[in-house]
């Protein structure tokens, strides 16, 4: 069976939600995520991905999440406390991020997905992503990309509007780190990166988990791990979790317009997202680390209960 996995954005806890899933799915399946034949990343999925095509097993993953490593561990050199830079971006910069993308957005206002638009007129990020480089080079992250399973990340070119999934036959060549960082420099927050000349951004601008580019893979089974996207939802009072949740509602059309284009193609898709007991832990703010340990164990449960019962998978 030819099968691939697909790792969305979703920030700290979304990393941290995935984790959980991964363990999920590995119990459920019998199998290891890392026999999968391509892993698409996006975002926090594309630190995910680095980290299974580097040899790191999901076991590793949810040890380190919990602090308790095993003798024999890959050191996995990240603090999920501070290695992000915090709940908060640091103080822009001025102007806006990408004068280039935003008068392409004004000449063709529907061209490019309404995030992706929006992006153009973000203020400069100024924060940096310098952790994250540092713990995947620890792992073995070099030049040459690993190939069981491939990661594809995905990233945003900033000034072109182009979605750009390194690892992809036929995209540009770049380091798996820098394409890594790229993918999760948020607009507005961390400060794009730059590769072959060009400027790079977080690939969930472009889309939550870019799914449809298994469309004509010839694959059999496709499992997806969507944190920023739903299908059962909690009813929060915060007005700003009220409107992360509507944020989300769009978010989650799109992925199943993604999912219908891959079953087209032949390919079983199989969808897996946070649902109202996840929501609840997750709250509106996806980069607070402080929430992190209680989303760890809400996801372990919520994902476990979802594998055990095919008919609440949301499959469709």
């Amino acid at each position: 069976m030819k099968r691939a996995l697909v790792l969305g954005a979703g920030g700290v806890l979304g990393f941290t939600w995935m984790v959980a899933a991964l363990h999920s799915f590995e119990q459920a399946y019998g199998i290891d995520a890392r026999e999968v034949d391509i892993c698409v990343g996006t975002s926090a999925g594309s630190v995910v991905a680095a980290m299974l095509g580097q040899g790191v097993s999901v076991a590793t993953m949810l040890r380190h999440q919990r602090g308790a490593p095993a003798a024999g561990d890959p050191v996995i050199d990240w603090d999920y406390d501070v290695d992000s830079g915090g709940a908060l971006p640091p103080r822009p910069g001025f102007g806006i991020g990408s004068p280039r993308l935003a008068g392409q957005v004004l000449r063709h206002p529907r061209r490019l997905p309404t995030q992706a638009a929006l992006t153009a007129i973000c203020p400069p990020g100024r924060g940096t992503f310098g952790a994250m480089g540092r713990m995947l080079s620890g792992l073995g992250a070099g030049v040459d990309w690993p190939q069981a399973p491939r990661p594809w990340v995905v990233t945003f070119e900033y000034d072109s509007g182009r979605r750009v999934a390194f690892g992809q036959p036929d995209q540009p060549a770049a380091s798996l780190v820098d394409a890594v960082v790229a993918s999760c420099s948020i607009p507005g927050w961390y400060e794009p990166v730059v590769i072959g000349g060009q400027r790079y951004i977080d690939g969930g601008t472009w889309s939550p988990a870019s799914l449809d580019l298994l469309a004509d893979e010839g694959l059999d089974e496709v499992i997806v791990l969507a944190p920023m996207v739903s299908f059962a939802y909690d009813r929060p009072k915060s007005l700003v979790a009220r409107a992360e949740r509507r944020w989300r509602r769009a978010l989650t059309r799109r992925l199943l317009r993604e999912a219908s284009v891959v079953r087209a193609g032949g390919a079983r898709v199989r969808m897996l997202a946070p649902g109202p007991a996840d929501l609840t832990v997750l709250g509106a703010n996806l980069m607070d680390p402080r929430r992190r340990t209680a989303v760890l164990e809400a996801a372990l449960l919520s994902t476990a209960a979802t594998f055990a019962h095919p008919q609440h998978e949301y499959g469709r």
